[in-house]
């Protein structure tokens, strides 16, 4: 036997082994039955985690600063309510009456703590309320009643409450809906954060992450506590809001408002995209084998699968995340293309041997599948096991979890399965789709008379992919993420056109004590320094609403009739005026131990070819060249974090796609103990995935936390049909290799092609394109990798690989 053969195909253990499982299939049957009851108690555990903290690498530098930038300035949680009158008209009473209604429903809420709209801002006229004894709070319209013509003037252009309360053309009304914090949990978040916020210099001690995961067990059942908690309010919020909806539109929006459709739209998909590839499934095995054994007992055994791995999930605790959500669809697929190349090889066992026993059948096929089987879920695993080493945490979670769940398809496909099968009687088996049979037929032809025309006619048509590597891009929004038509993507855009900007991005400035002179909060050249760096910030196209102490001083000049307030007289009215007041007009832009100021805008995700990488480099040239020092300032929150998943993406799909090269070469190397066969069976899945990210390219679909998977998962799912058809091709000699390799082979390919792709396009449907895109273009890879199987590969192993006699 030749040792490529021979590493394949042990032929006394694999009939051992075989007739092992066949004789214990009562013992695997009632294993199985055991821990699929013992999974349900825990499916319903299961969870799905939207979190920002599932989309950054653990310990990531950007994420804790921009937490300990929170904690020290303080923003509220809130929630934004824009209200846009159908009439147009905002100034009304009509508009200012349901104002009110919806303010009042909201603050009933549980856990609201602060409603604020147009109507109860301090709305102030002349400076002289700013330095004289006038209760400045007493100046908002609920206080004043205000006619509609003086609010529309009060409000007009107003340097503060512009795009924060009302948009710039005054044809929509915002409500913020402040909530309560939950006092326990902050604390334990700041317990957390003084702990983590030793990563940015030096690796934890033992004690530190013994400390920390105390802590975050703790915090663990709060954050749940406060994710249903938000689920409830949102939806409470939504049908308030159904009071006015014939007099007016409204939009939510905020943070954990999107978080809430995103789980919203992914439990919606495991759900209905789950059922639907069950149901495809199920009819493709029907018109495929027309017989309904080969319906009902595969579809059991995927079942099963996915069961088992929930409930393995909810007791290990590990949290379906935005894109691991659709491992659900993915095991139903692999579990399946296993079974069809155990199924293909009964069948035609079946057909050869019509005087075997049931359990001879299902021991020759298990003798002929096992190895080839398990070779190739073990290649499938090493495609996702690539993605841990992505450096992008939610393509880190998926890989641990896609690895779990192969180890669960193998044990299913390759106990549980042949054990079902065994229970069946023995029967005559119908013939393949003699067209099928026929075209895989002309094919095996075509290549065996003209291999190296073939191999270049193929790369060539593959080679028209490439150029579209160099068109990858990862210039994407948030918004993006959404189909237009969904209630999400109307609410962020709304709010990002109308209400400056959906994309928190915060600039915090570190200013020198020593500069400030006595008894005064901040000296002139510190303001003059802020006023020139919120300009800076302003200026960008991409910026909406910028918000800093410089609101505040530039409402104190328009109201002094243009005349700008002295350092003292600025300082003096911060300190005079109440807190709450103060909170309404600037919010929390300062800080006095250490002297900081925050400077807070929102870029407008909607900017037509908006590049945040250049945004983010001009930014920091633009301060530097006004005077501040690197050291000075740092930029956080969302924008920065997005940015820099962003930016992890290219390098994130260069290190998985090499990372699966060379596994993958290593494990075929392993196999069949041959360097020239291991190449060989390379090329097909090299020309696939290059060939899918070309097409990614072409099409101009930014690669995002989805899309980067898809090469290698394409690759490692891909490979087992090449494993599959190359153990066939050396199990004959000479020239019945090919016609060996096809006729036992090929159908089964065909099939488990024809299934994945079906399932995987059922993605398309989605309301969540990174879904929608990874669903076709996996399809589509999958279509590549069966063409690249049954011409490249046949025409490489006809020309360089001649198995012997002995070998087969």
């Amino acid at each position: 036997m030749t040792p490529s053969t021979n590493s394949l195909n042990s032929t006394g253990f694999s009939m051992w082994l075989a007739q092992c499982i066949v004789q214990a299939r009562f013992v695997i049957l009632l294993l199985f039955v055991f821990l699929l009851a013992a999974a349900a108690f825990f499916v319903q555990q299961f969870r799905i985690d939207a979190s920002a903290e599932t989309l950054l690498v653990k310990n990531n530098a950007l994420y804790i600063k921009t937490q300990q930038a929170n904690q020290r300035f303080s923003p509220d949680e809130f929630i934004l309510v824009a209200y846009k009158p159908r009439n147009g008209e905002l100034f009304s009473n009509a508009t200012f009456a349901d104002l009110t209604a919806l303010s009042e429903q909201y603050s009933k809420l549980e856990r609201v703590q602060s409603v604020t709209s147009m109507l109860n801002v301090p709305l102030i006229t002349d400076a002289s309320a700013l330095t004289t004894d006038v209760d400045v709070s007493a100046l908002t319209w609920q206080k004043q009643q205000y006619s509609p013509a003086q609010m529309q003037q009060l409000l007009r252009d107003h340097p503060i409450f512009t795009d924060l309360l009302l948009n710039t053309a005054q044809t929509a009304a915002a409500i913020q809906i402040v909530f309560k914090p939950d006092t326990q949990l902050t604390a334990l978040e700041s317990d957390m954060l003084a702990i983590e916020r030793h990563t940015l210099q030096r690796e934890l001690s033992a004690e530190e992450q013994t400390a920390l995961a105390e802590l975050q067990v703790k915090a663990d059942p709060l954050r749940q506590a406060l994710v249903t908690q938000r689920q409830h309010e949102i939806a409470q919020i939504e049908q308030i809001n159904q009071q006015v909806q014939q007099r007016a539109q409204t939009f939510t929006g905020g943070g954990y408002v999107v978080a809430q459709h995103l789980v919203d739209i992914i439990s919606s998909d495991l759900t209905v995209f789950g059922s639907a590839i069950a149901g495809i499934i199920a009819l493709l095995l029907l018109v495929l084998y027309r017989s309904i054994r080969w319906v009902v007992f595969p579809v059991l055994a995927c079942a099963a699968s996915v069961w088992l791995t929930l409930g393995l999930f909810a007791v290990l605790d590990i949290r379906a995340t935005v894109i691991s959500a659709n491992f659900i669809a993915l095991q139903l697929i692999l579990t399946l293309a296993v079974m069809i190349h155990l199924i293909g090889a009964y069948r035609d066992i079946a057909r050869n041997n019509a005087t075997a026993t049931q359990h001879q059948r299902v021991a020759m096929t298990l003798q002929q599948k096992l190895a080839p089987c398990f070779y190739a879920t073990v290649t499938t695993s090493v495609g996702f096991g690539s993605l841990i080493f992505s450096g992008i945490q939610p393509v880190v979670d998926f890989g641990f979890m896609m690895l779990i769940a192969m180890l669960i398809t193998m044990s299913v496909s390759l106990l549980l399965f042949p054990a079902l099968l065994s229970l069946l009687k023995s029967k005559a088996e119908t013939a393949d789709y003699a067209i099928l049979s026929t075209s895989l037929q002309a094919i095996r032809r075509l290549v065996q008379r003209a291999p190296l025309r073939t191999v270049v006619a193929c790369l060539l048509l593959f080679a028209l992919l490439l150029p579209g590597l160099a068109r990858l891009n990862v210039e994407n929004s948030f918004i993006n993420y959404f189909a237009t038509d969904t209630q999400v993507y109307q609410e962020l855009k709304f709010i990002d056109q109308e209400f400056g900007g959906s994309t928190p991005l915060d600039i915090v400035i570190t200013l020198d004590p020593a500069k400030t002179k006595p008894d005064l909060l901040l000296s002139a050249e510190q303001f003059n320094q802020l006023h020139v760096a919120h300009a800076v910030v302003a200026e960008f196209a991409a910026t909406g609403n910028v918000t800093s102490l410089v609101n505040f001083t530039t409402l104190a000049t328009q109201l002094n009739d243009g005349k700008p307030l002295t350092e003292y007289e600025l300082n003096s009215i911060y300190q005079l005026l109440d807190q709450q007041v103060v909170n309404q007009l600037v919010g929390a832009y300062l800080t006095e131990d250490p002297l900081q100021v925050r400077i807070s805008t929102r870029i407008q995700d909607t900017t037509e070819g908006l590049n945040r990488e250049l945004l983010m480099q001009q930014l920091n040239q633009d301060l530097q060249s006004v005077g501040l020092k690197a050291a000075d300032y740092s930029l956080t929150n969302l924008f920065v974090l997005y940015q820099d998943i962003l930016s992890r993406l290219f390098d994130s799909q260069i290190m998985t796609l090499g990372l699966v090269y060379l596994g993958m070469a290593v494990i075929l190397l392993l196999i069949f103990r041959s360097l020239k066969i291991a190449l060989i069976a390379l090329v097909p899945n090299v020309c696939t995935t290059l060939g899918i990210l070309g097409l990614i390219g072409w099409l101009g679909i930014p690669l995002d936390i989805m899309t980067i998977t898809i090469a290698a998962i394409a690759m490692g799912i891909a490979i087992d049909d090449t494993i599959h058809f190359v153990h066939s091709y050396l199990q004959a000699p000479g020239d019945m290799a090919l016609k060996n390799a096809f006729a036992h082979t090929g159908m089964a390919m065909l099939f488990t092609s024809v299934v994945i792709a079906a399932g995987f396009a059922v993605f398309g449907f989605s309301s969540f394109l990174p879904s929608v895109y990874f669903g076709l273009l996996t399809a589509a890879a999958m279509i590549m990798a069966l063409a690249a199987d049954l011409t490249i590969l046949p025409a490489l192993l006809s020309r360089f690989v001649k198995p012997t006699t002995k070998a087969a």
